[in-house]
């Protein structure tokens, strides 16, 4: 049976548990995006990172909620789960649970390790056209515990990820306020210096307040010189060494560069942590704003004083949504001398050196709290551990019991507001 010789379970060929459904003529349902974050989710609800179908929705196909969807990435991130009723692309397959298959227990099998892995088995085209070929796939043979058996399994799942949610949202807030601390330190060294007895002055900026007597008060645009990056689609990244920076940090890597480290790139959108310093050359995306020219200061303290100003205070003044450099230009902002910049990065970075190794350190330990979940899943829907009388000891849960879907089977952080490197999951919707 090849791959599945390792599964301790009754094996069936694909189509004994599934059949393929292709009902077509509900243009009236709403339009679904397949994901490999959420699952089979409502357009809407994923956001507008999709293309639309403009016509022809007698022509997409119905799905039901519990069922699966094999979509044009699966052979990178599985089979998506449907949560709920609508019509999606008539590209993708649309696979309904038979009553030996229990929803639950394929919801986390589908987005094993181990059977992602396997799909490489039935792919076909390169690179970019890779499609999963479902007539191979319909011949495979796949583990099928007894339907009583394949429930205690998401049983015990559901009960464990809580568990280990509670857990990692725990250690997220503490994050959260380690960073929040750290923000306060940079903000007083950048508006106040380190030295608390120092005469102050009256800047007559009231975001700013009283600054030292010797620092000076000038606009942002002779501080520092922006300029907004340059476009570089998906489909050209990955080819090299040089990093390509976003809004959202470090996405992808390039062959070619068009800014020298170090270098300063802020996000044209989300909070003022969207800054990021670049040691050496890399490509500023075109979401992201860079500084082209430092006009004498330190590369590292123009860093931190863009990371002290609120975004809220000038985005949106543009036409364009985000922000614009011409909107920063006009912000005041303190300029202590030259010399001392490197006096205040170096106490900066000293005082929030407990604060990053704390912040490491809870980062490692969810980092391994993810790790033990997706292990655990893998061995739990491959029979590697028997669970049945875990299962059957746990007490009721009295919260609210939540699907588990793909963000909470593999690669979670995808959708923790971290920076992701994946390309969105494109709807391909034509007739």
């Amino acid at each position: 049976m090849g791959w599945i010789d390792a599964y301790p379970l009754v094996a069936t060929p694909h189509e004994v548990s599934f059949y393929r459904a292709s009902t077509k003529g509900f243009s009236d349902e709403p339009l679904l995006a397949a994901t490999q974050t959420k699952g089979v989710v409502r357009k809407e609800d994923y956001g507008s990172r999709t293309v639309t179908a403009q016509k022809d929705f007698h022509l997409l196909k119905l799905v039901e909620q519990g069922d699966f969807v094999i979509s044009l990435r699966s052979f990178e991130g599985g089979i998506e789960a449907a949560h709920c009723r609508g019509i999606i692309s008539p590209a993708y397959t649309v696979l309904a649970p038979r009553p030996e298959a229990h929803r639950t227990y394929f919801t986390r099998f589908f987005k094993s390790p181990d059977f992602i892995r396997s799909l490489s088995l039935f792919v076909t085209g390169i690179r970019e056209g890779q499609n999963i070929d479902y007539e191979r796939l319909s011949r495979a043979y796949m583990p099928l515990p007894p339907t009583e058996e394949q429930k205690m399994i998401g049983r015990f799942l559901d009960h464990a990820n809580r568990r280990l949610e509670r857990t990692i949202r725990a250690k997220k807030k503490l994050i959260a306020l380690l960073n929040e601390q750290k923000q306060v330190i940079i903000q007083r060294a950048v508006t106040r210096g380190l030295d608390p007895t120092v005469p102050l002055k009256p800047s007559g900026i009231s975001w700013l307040g009283d600054i030292p007597k010797h620092w000076e008060v000038k606009r942002l645009k002779w501080v520092t010189r922006l300029q907004r990056g340059y476009d570089l689609p998906a489909d050209k990244r990955k080819w090299g060494t040089i990093p390509v920076v976003s809004s959202g940090g470090v996405i992808d890597s390039h062959n070619e560069s068009r800014a020298k480290g170090p270098g300063v790139v802020m996000g044209r959108y989300g909070s003022t942590d969207a800054v990021f310093y670049i040691e050496k050359d890399f490509w500023p995306h075109n979401t992201a704003l860079f500084v082209t020219d430092f006009q004498g200061n330190l590369p590292k303290w123009c860093y931190y004083l863009l990371r002290t100003i609120s975004k809220s205070d000038y985005s949106g003044k543009s036409a364009v949504p985000g922000v614009d450099r011409k909107d920063l230009y006009g912000i005041y902002v303190p300029r202590p001398p030259t010399t001392e910049q490197s006096t205040l990065v170096e106490g900066i970075e000293e005082q929030s050196k407990a604060f990053d190794d704390t912040i490491g350190r809870v980062e490692r330990e969810i980092a391994l709290l993810r790790e033990y979940r997706t292990r655990l899943i893998a061995d739990v829907v491959t029979g590697k551990l028997d669970v049945r009388e875990a299962a059957a000891r746990l007490p009721k849960e009295t919260e609210e019991q939540k699907p588990l879907d793909a963000s909470n089977v593999l690669t979670d952080a995808q959708t923790d507001d971290q920076p992701t490197t994946s390309t969105p999951l494109p709807e391909e919707a034509e007739a």
